[in-house]
């Protein structure tokens, strides 16, 4: 009686997930298993299994094309009639149980492009590799190499994937990545009274030589070149900069100099950003300004009328600086840009150093006394207070001196610190810094890695959006862009 039961039309489709479970269990219980250790069983179980979903999803699938109603003609997306009617085609579809073949009908004109309506319902794209796969590949390339990428999904999953099907797999996956945040983001301004942050910084990357900028490229091909090893300045003609920008929100946080510097210790004792939003991104292909003027429309987004405090920090760098004023001049913007303290602090000690022996403990309080001048407000007096203690202690090597006093004096506006304490700004890069190491050098700047422009681009895509708790919402918006790509 069960074995009638089990050939009956309704389940027929899954007998062979049936034969296989079965199998699964009496293999179990066979003698063969009882003295065997559980790791063995264990990768048994995880073998066969995946082989079972396999045959489920294979008999869900002929199943659907059974209950497939061939129609003499049917009407294509561009309002064309396709009366060529073929049966019975299939394409093949590699899951994360495996792969498993699709059964269906086509329509067509002669000699025209097939329409397939099961590929509709199940939401196929033209390519080999199920969504669930493509999602894997995406989430495990953005974390580790594709070569651990390739070997997570051959060791984890039933599925097997080619290194350069991964890269073209990120690259399809990330390509909805601007219109995500172009469509989605702050339809409504954002429901905070505190502080609008936005953080810019720049980091290179080791392109292939195609994928270098203009400029760069010049200047590799102009580079004296060794045999055996790089030639003097060759190293960064091979990168191409990278543009990292934040845009977070952040409660006033009122402090004193004295409660950042410790006169006593001599350190940073508290830099706190109490972030709340916050959205990282970098991009490799688009320009810096670019990226500068993406991060001050998404701040307009959040406070169009900006009823808030916005601040900008950065780390001093002259191209960057410029940029951004220009993209505040430009959007009609207003905002505090404020220097990043410690790349202050690393002036001072290059400064230091010119009037002590290294290792000497009395810089310390020598570091102290002037970066509590700088925080109350007194750049310009520790510039010239270091300036003249050069000249009056005759120190010959003094350049780190004169560039750390025209580095106070140039930028004086930007060090405003006393204001934005009482202000409760942030005084400190560290989120954008954070983000550097973590969207570009943990991935990108791995041993022998030398990127195309569209695969860094697509990694860089990936760790923005999981950086930023953003990736299944992507997801699901990537999906429904899919679905209007590949039918309409």
């Amino acid at each position: 009686m069960n074995l009638a039961y089990l050939k009956t039309p309704e389940i027929s489709f899954f007998s062979d997930a049936t034969d296989q479970f079965s199998n699964i269990i009496s293999h179990l219980k066979s003698d063969e298993c009882k003295y065997k250790e559980h790791a063995d069983i264990e990768k048994y179980i995880q073998h066969e299994g995946f082989e079972l979903l396999r045959h489920l999803f294979q008999g869900y699938l002929a199943k659907l094309a059974s209950n497939e109603v061939v129609q003499s003609a049917i009407i294509s997306p561009e309002g064309k009639r396709l009366s060529y009617v073929k049966k019975n085609t299939s394409r093949q579809l590699m899951t994360l149980f495996g792969e498993v073949t699709v059964m269906r009908t086509s329509y067509a004109k002669p000699k025209g492009k097939s329409v397939f309506p099961i590929d509709k319902v199940l939401n196929l794209a033209s390519r080999k590799f199920s969504d669930g796969v493509a999602q894997r590949v995406a989430t495990e390339a953005s974390k580790n190499s594709f070569d651990d990428t390739v070997e997570s999904i051959k060791t984890t999953t039933g599925a097997t994937i080619a290194k350069q099907q991964s890269l073209q797999l990120v690259q399809d996956v990330a390509v909805d990545f601007d219109n995500f945040y172009l469509q989605n983001r702050y339809l409504e301004p954002e429901d905070n009274q505190g502080i609008l942050v936005l953080q810019f910084d720049g980091k290179g990357v080791v392109v292939r030589p195609d994928s270098l900028r203009e400029c760069t490229a010049k200047a590799a091909k102009r580079s004296k070149k060794l045999n055996s090893r790089l030639s003097q300045g060759e190293k960064k003609d091979r990168k191409r900069m990278a543009q990292v920008a934040t845009v977070y929100s952040a409660l006033p946080d009122i402090r004193t100099p004295s409660s950042i510097m410790n006169n006593e210790k001599n350190i940073v004792t508290r830099l706190p950003y109490l972030k709340r939003n916050k959205r990282v991104w970098a991009s490799i292909k688009n320009s810096a300004e670019f990226v500068i003027e993406d991060a001050f429309k998404e701040a307009l987004q959040r406070d169009p009328e900006q009823k808030r405090e916005w601040v900008v920090l950065i780390d001093g760098h002259p191209h960057q600086l410029k940029l951004i004023e220009r993209v505040m001049k430009s959007l009609r913007v207003k905002a505090t840009i404020i220097m990043d303290f410690i790349h202050v602090l690393e002036y001072l000690w290059k400064a230091g150093w010119c009037f002590f022996e290294k290792g000497d403990p009395k810089i310390e309080k020598w570091i102290a006394k002037n970066a509590l001048k700088i925080l109350n407000g007194n750049c310009s007096e520790v510039a010239k207070g270091i300036k003249i203690k050069a000249t009056k202690n005759k120190i010959e090597k003094r350049d780190a001196v004169d560039l750390c006093a025209k580095y106070l004096v140039n930028n004086k506006s930007r060090f405003c610190y006393n204001v934005a304490l009482e202000k409760g700004f942030p005084i400190a890069s560290g989120v954008i810094e954070g983000a550097c190491r973590h969207i570009i050098n943990d991935r990108l700047d791995i041993t022998g890695a030398r990127w195309s422009l569209e695969g860094a681009e697509a990694i860089l895509r990936l760790r923005s959006l999981r950086s930023s708790n953003d990736f299944d919402k992507y997801w699901n918006f990537y999906k429904k862009q899919e679905q209007k790509r590949n039918y309409g």
